[in-house]
């Protein structure tokens, strides 16, 4: 094998002890080191600068356990390095914090191997390709040879370079993301409590002493190499592993052999998919191939020669190919696997490979014997609440009649969620002086530059919302008790369902299915002290029921009084589900959630997200069923209504979930894809741990205040305001004198039309003084900033441009015409061509009239054009019309998300321009669904190069946490 090892000597000799140590306690034998001289021509002085020791260990089994098999020797080596780099890391991290360690104690411990393999050799670096075979002189000896050679050269998008990071890995090397890693490692995490393996452990099975089996700190690559390295070892083929970890979209294909289909039903009741977008090549030495995930979002070819030579490659010509001696060629499918045996001499065919994993188990008779389908057990009686019992839970829980008029109804008449604009211009919660909602402090992520996110319109057989609830098993130990589970065929559950699920143990005949209710609630006037000890109840009473033998926890906030109020569902669902993972119980239970709360999809989302199988939203069903009693609803019964707004629900989350590149709902539970905005971190540390928080805020104290505002709502002291109860207006999505407090409200709206139809620049300061007001009065977080004055001299006029100069590097916002009417749009483009500026078209095309000038001379043509996949409206007139070409790749306003006009919208005039058809809506596709690498992006520059070779070409990106551009 290869060892990267520390540069300080003192170090490395530490290191050295101690993994010889190790080896000895592995029953393998280290023969010794031999230093490898490092070759520095032509590497330069920064190579050489972040460069570690180089030293090439040698290992051989010990006489007095002889090996039986390479297999067993691999599996030895592997728990050798395991363990070592683990101890190594902690001696390392121990003498970090020890406030004791004086200069003479060694710096910089660790030690990582590319490679400790019998069976492959693993070259990696921080290298270009060109000094790979300067800084590794055995690959040019011609006394080198190998059958296999998988190569990897990358630049990295998401993790600051390190040599242990760079690619390949031990089995993969990987070109993709993986956009489900959080959730992946916080449950592979706690799935260790639950390995065992006779194969890596003997008699005991104990595998301890190799965790954590996700490197913390390392790469979504690396730690996806760290799982399939487990999978394999620990007893299945590398196919077979592969599969589990990307398996192909079988839940809607409806030709799909069922033994398939059963082989993937069963693994999948075993560990969610990783998934994002993906191609993953592996070799174990005999075998190598590659897999693409689902949406075959990847590219990759594959070509054979008529010497025999196969070479798989992730674009055409990266290697020089005589056409003559090509007998066949092909390219990669979503989801299916390219598999090359040498042993063999064969390529494997895909239908092959999975018919044989099929068939190695009945896999069939175990799902038959474990799942329970939800939609097959009995129904219960649905019950009736009164008005004023619905409406005073809803003041509990913070409704208001703008949420029942604009989310609630629409959803349960239509079956999908509200169209809305884009932006707010509302204060962010931890701003507001009004007690907002917990869910209200986070925002979703959204997929990056070489990570796309989904097409679920168009891509809808690659998606899906189905899941499972219940304990998982030992993941290396497959059996018919593994998928004893119960199908959930959407995340959002009524109340029948969720009785079914508290019923489905009622006779004590199912075994594994036992529940236990969660009583989410707190001591309301104890504040955040009473607060923080629920939560600590909670969390006791969970890890209690588990040890008790449930298997679902059903966590409930109903039955709030007078002195009890709801624990809000994201943080008792957060709370929950860490703690498990940290005592390693989480993959024994099924998390439910029957909250009274949540009723928009941003806050389903949210707590699918932070670990829950199931939403039961209650008071939204019985809300529905209040506004068809009270006449507001028509048309509709009360079922089909609760029907239809689940199904909206879901659909929404769907949406969320490919605005992040996730296709299965089993992938994006618990996978925590959000960032807080506002909350203090103590909170976030200890409730949602491991999500992103660049702004701090408000902690446990000011949670339950804004809680106990609420209850105080429902709650009043005095029977007059109990006589006079009703909901809060809202204002929130529409100003409202008694609501939230708006930038754009009749006041400023007003200044600024006076002020632009009398050309009143006194008026426009009017305008702009209450903008500034607003802001710094803490509307915006930018409003809370101000200039300071005094620090250093000013800068002397004539050394400052003219206003005239300024303003030609000025630019408008895109907003695509049919968003914004034609008057508002030529407008823009007229002023600033008149400042010499620039206007954005926005995505919607321009009528070509704009091109030419007016008889006063002035130009209404856009000078930025933006273009991106499946615009509206681009041709190559609008394209040679431009001085400036706009790449979006993503957009700002909805990250992740394509452009939506509605098709009242959608006029004559409009329809022309963007050559589509009155009236019929127009979704755009997101917004880089065809830019899948740079090297897609480097392709569509040179094909905008050659429609306008005038015009600059630039793109327009959004990032987040963590990822540099």
């Amino acid at each position: 094998g290869i060892a990267f090892l520390p540069v300080d000597a003192a170090a490395r000799a530490e290191v050295k002890a101690v993994f010889a140590a190790t080896a000895a306690a592995e029953g393998l034998q280290l023969l010794g080191w031999r230093e490898v001289p490092v070759n520095s021509d032509g590497l330069g002085p920064t190579a050489l600068s972040v460069m570690p020791a180089f030293e090439q260990p040698v290992l051989v089994a010990s006489p007095d356990r002889p090996v039986a098999s390479e297999l067993e020797l691999e599996r030895r080596a592997f728990c050798l390095r395991k363990v070592a780099e683990r101890l190594i890391r902690d001696a390392g991290e121990a003498e970090k914090t020890d406030d004791a360690s004086d200069s003479a104690t060694p710096a910089g411990l660790a030690l990582y191997f590319p490679s400790l393999s019998s069976r492959t050799m693993v070259y990696k670096g921080m290298l270009t390709t060109a000094q790979l075979a300067t800084f590794y002189p055995d690959l040019s000896d011609e006394r080198f040879t190998t059958a296999i050679a998988l190569v990897h050269s990358r630049f990295s998008t998401n993790t600051f370079p390190s040599w242990p990071l760079a690619q390949p890995f031990r089995i993969i090397a990987h070109n993709g993301e993986i956009n489900t890693v959080g959730g992946n490692r916080n449950w592979m995490r706690t799935r260790q409590a639950m390995l065992r393996s006779p194969e890596l452990a003997g008699e005991s099975g104990d595998l301890a002493r190799l965790f954590p089996i996700c490197t913390p700190g390392a790469s979504d690559s690396a730690s996806f190499d760290e799982v399939l390295e487990l999978l394999h070892l620990g007893g299945r083929s590398l196919p077979h592993a592969v599969l589990m970890m990307i398996p192909e979209a079988w839940e809607n294909a409806a030709n799909m052999d069922q033994a398939r289909r059963d082989f993937y039903a069963f693994h999948a009741a075993l560990m969610e998919p990783w998934d994002g977008p993906a191609c993953v090549t592996f070799t174990d030495g005999t075998l190598i191939g590659a897999v693409l995930d689902r949406n075959g979002l990847r590219p990759g070819r594959w070509w054979r020669t008529s010497d025999d030579l196969v070479i798989l490659a992730s674009e055409a010509g990266v290697i020089d190919i005589d056409p003559a001696t090509v007998i066949a060629k092909g390219r990669l499918q979503p989801g299916r696997m390219f598999l090359v045996d040498t042993a063999a001499g064969e390529i494997r065919d895909d239908d092959e490979i999975k018919s044989a994993l099929a068939a190695e188990a009945p896999y069939g008779e175990w799902l038959h014997a474990g799942l329970l389908n939800l939609d097959a057990l009995p129904n219960r009686e649905h019950v009736v609440h009164t008005h004023e019992s619905v409406l005073r839970r809803q003041q509990l829980f913070g409704y208001t009649e703008e949420e029942l008029r604009i989310i609630l109804t629409p959803m349960a008449t239509s079956g999908g969620e509200p169209l809305g604009s884009m932006g707010t211009d509302t204060p962010m919660a931890v701003l507001s002086k009004r007690p907002r909602l917990l869910f209200d402090y986070f925002a979703e992520l959204f997929a990056q530059v070489t990570n796309p996110p989904l097409d679920a319109i168009r891509e809808e057989l690659v998606t899906s919302m189905h899941g499972m609830i219940g304990p998982e098993q030992n993941l290396l130990a497959p059996s018919a008790a593994s998928c004893r589970q119960i199908v959930l065929p959407k995340p959002v559950i009524g109340n029948d369902d969720l009785a079914k699920i508290w019923h489905v143990n009622a006779d004590g005949d199912l075994a594994g299915f036992q529940c236990a209710l969660i009583d989410g609630r707190y001591r309301v006037h104890g504040g955040g002290p009473a607060l923080t000890a629920a939560l600590q109840r909670v969390r006791e009473e969970c890890a209690t029921a588990i040890e008790n033998g449930a298997r679902i926890l059903i966590l409930s906030d109903r039955d709030c009084d007078a002195d009890h109020a709801p624990i809000p569902s994201l943080l008792l669902t957060s709370a929950v589900h860490h703690h498990l993972v940290r005592t390693g119980q989480r993959t024994q239970v099924g998390l439910v959630v029957e909250t009274g709360e949540a009723r928009e999809v941003h806050h389903v989302a949210l707590l699918i997200g932070y670990g829950a199988a199931a939403v039961n939203p209650y008071l939204a069903f019985e809300s529905i069923d209040d506004l068809i009693n009270a006449g507001v609803i028509s048309g509709i019964e009360a079922p089909a209504a609760i029907d239809k707004y689940i199904k909206g629900l879901s659909k929404g989350v769907l949406k969320v979930m490919s605005k992040m590149g996730i296709s299965t709902v089993a992938s994006y539970t618990g996978a925590q894809v959000f960032q807080s905005l506002g909350l203090s971190d103590e909170v976030v540390d200890e409730y949602f741990t491991g999500t992103a928080h660049k702004l701090g805020g408000v902690s446990l104290e000011v949670i339950a205040e804004e809680v106990a505002a609420r209850h105080a709502q429902a709650f009043p002291l005095t029977p007059t305001a109990r006589a006079h109860r009703r909901l809060e207006i809202g204002g929130e999505y529409a100003w409202r004198r008694e609501g939230e407090v708006h930038l754009f409200n009749p006041d400023t709206v007003f200044k600024l039309q006076h002020a632009t139809r009398a050309g009143r620049y006194d008026v426009f300061r009017e305008y702009t003084d209450e903008i500034d007001r607003l802001n710094h009065e803490g509307s915006t977080l930018r409003g809370l900033f101000a200039l300071k004055f005094g620090q250093r001299p000013p800068v002397p006029l004539d050394e400052v441009e003219p206003v005239s100069e300024i303003v030609k590097r000025f630019a408008t916002g895109a907003m695509s015409y049919g968003s914004i009417s034609a008057e508002a749009h030529e407008t823009l483009a007229i002023a600033m061509n008149r400042l010499g500026g620039r206007s954005n078209s926005g995505e919607g095309g321009e009528d070509a009239e704009r091109y030419v000038p007016d008889e006063n001379g002035d130009l209404r043509r856009s000078a930025v054009k933006q273009v991106a996949s499946g615009r509206y409206g681009v041709t190559s007139h609008y394209l040679v019309n431009a001085d400036d070409l706009q790449i979006k790749v993503s957009q700002g306003a909805k990250p992740g998300e394509g452009g939506q006009l509605p098709g009242y919208k959608v006029y004559p005039w409009i329809a022309r321009t963007r050559h589509s058809t009155p009236g019929v809506g127009l979704i755009s596709p997101p917004p880089h669904h065809d830019i899948y690498s740079i090297e897609d992006l480097a392709q569509l520059i040179h094909d905008l190069k050659n429609a306008n070779s005038a015009a600059r070409v630039h793109v327009k990106l959004v990032a987040e946490n963590g990822v540099g551009t």
